[in-house]
């Protein structure tokens, strides 16, 4: 099945945003290639190493945008996945550039969930569209609140 058109558009001059012509939503995007290590023995990135790519996106997102992980979690907060959805559309192959798309898609009490749009660095064909959602917890495992720090992403985030 063939995915919805995904066209990036540089965002007022806002490195590393692009706007989705559409539907309009912004998206923050790093860029990263095939290591021989994704690839499994046809030759291709393995299916759950797109995954990898999904943790790159939202670790770059949250550093470059309001705060690293490490900050989170040194406050006392983890942010543990407990949903995950991919649909794959194109391959990718060892060393072929890759842009990660990456967009904090929606905040709840103690959920919050990011959406990704990975294609191909030189094609811009789509590879995969996905999402991760993901629960707050204590360090010691209770659900709690999502943190202010991340929280913050959500506002200051572009529209």
């Amino acid at each position: 099945m063939r995915p919805k058109p995904f066209i990036p558009v540089p965002f007022e001059d806002n490195i590393p945003y692009v706007r989705d012509k559409t539907d309009n939503r912004v998206w923050y995007r790093c860029h990263s290639r095939v290591l021989y290590a994704d690839t499994d023995r046809s030759g291709l990135v393995y299916h759950s190493n797109y995954f990898r790519f999904f943790e790159l996106g939202r670790a770059s997102l949250m550093r470059d945008a309001a705060y690293s992980y490490r900050e989170i979690e040194a406050g006392g907060y983890l942010y543990p996945i407990i949903e995950v959805g991919v649909n794959y559309h194109s391959s990718l192959h060892y060393d072929d550039p890759v842009w990660i798309h990456t967009h904090p898609a929606g905040l709840e009490r103690v959920r919050l969930r990011f959406d990704y749009v990975i294609t191909h660095g030189e094609t811009g064909e789509i590879v995969c569209k996905g999402f991760t959602r993901h629960c707050a917890l204590n360090a010691t495992g209770t659900p709690v609140a999502i943190d202010e720090k991340t929280r913050h992403l959500w506002k200051v985030f572009p529209r």
